[in-house]
């Protein structure tokens, strides 16, 4: 990623998290952590990482609410930052905390055998 790319992905990441958390009415939204924004080079397209608190049932239902509202939340960053072209936004949910946990409770049961 370029430097205004990476620029741009950190603000995106600010908004976002501000949008999903403060201004969202949808309640099949659970609680939902904007962990990364990757923004390609020519800024037309963002992958947002989240994590959702809860099971896989909730995490489904948060993501579909998510790619139901990419319009609103398009709307309000075009409100909130000075970008000639809004990016597409994709929503994806990020493993690697899921990932981080797995290996702490492995390391922790291996430790409870010595």
């Amino acid at each position: 990623m370029s430097m205004r790319s990476e620029r741009v992905g950190e603000q995106l990441k600010k908004e976002l998290s501000e949008i999903i958390n403060q201004k969202m009415k949808n309640p099949n939204i659970g609680f939902v952590t904007v962990t990364e924004v990757e923004v390609t080079g020519d800024l037309s397209q963002a992958t947002v990482y989240v994590t959702v608190l809860g099971e896989e049932k909730e995490r489904q239902k948060s993501l579909e609410a998510l790619e139901k509202s990419k319009g609103f939340m398009r709307s309000e960053i075009a409100h909130r930052m000075d970008l000639r072209i809004v990016p597409e936004l994709k929503f994806q949910y990020d493993e690697s905390i899921d990932y981080g946990n797995k290996i702490e409770r492995m390391i922790a049961d291996l430790n409870k055998g010595h």
